[in-house]
């Protein structure tokens, strides 16, 4: 009888395996497809990141190098304008500077009359008299540190 006992166990095991096969093939299926996709949008957001880190230099170089709104030879200079600018603007002259593409320095000396700016200076200093405080702020976190 152990016989009979040991072919009955040997069949149902077979037949619970032939259905479980069955029944975790589309999970089989599925967990593969998932996995594809997952793989595929790795490989987008790493593009996606690539663009992006991209288009953030772009924009630091756009903006490190303030567009002239007047010709540099039609800005007059005065120290206490640049004091007054970088007062009505809340920025300290490092970050005036770091906006300007000027060290801190330099900022000071204009203020104190020991420097005149040079004419890209001068058409930095121009694009400074457009800018609100908002839009300072925005471009310094533009340009980080």
């Amino acid at each position: 009888m152990p016989n009979l006992a040991q072919v009955m166990k040997a069949e149902i095991a077979r037949v619970a395996k032939r259905t479980l096969r069955k029944e975790f093939g589309a999970t089989r299926r599925a967990a593969a497809q998932y996995r594809r996709d997952i793989a595929e949008l790795k490989r987008q957001v790493k593009n996606l990141i690539r663009q992006v880190e991209f288009l953030e230099a772009q924009e630091k170089r756009r903006v490190a190098r303030p567009a002239a709104e007047a010709p540099a030879k039609d800005v007059r200079f005065s120290p206490r304008w640049v004091k007054a600018q970088r007062a009505r603007l809340g920025l300290s002259a490092a970050e005036l500077g770091r906006l300007m593409g000027v060290s801190a320095l330099t900022v000071y000396n204009w203020e104190g009359g020991k420097a005149r700016p040079r004419a890209e200076a001068l058409a930095a200093l121009a694009a400074v008299r457009g800018m609100g405080r908002r839009e300072a702020r925005k471009r310094l976190e533009i340009l980080g540190d």
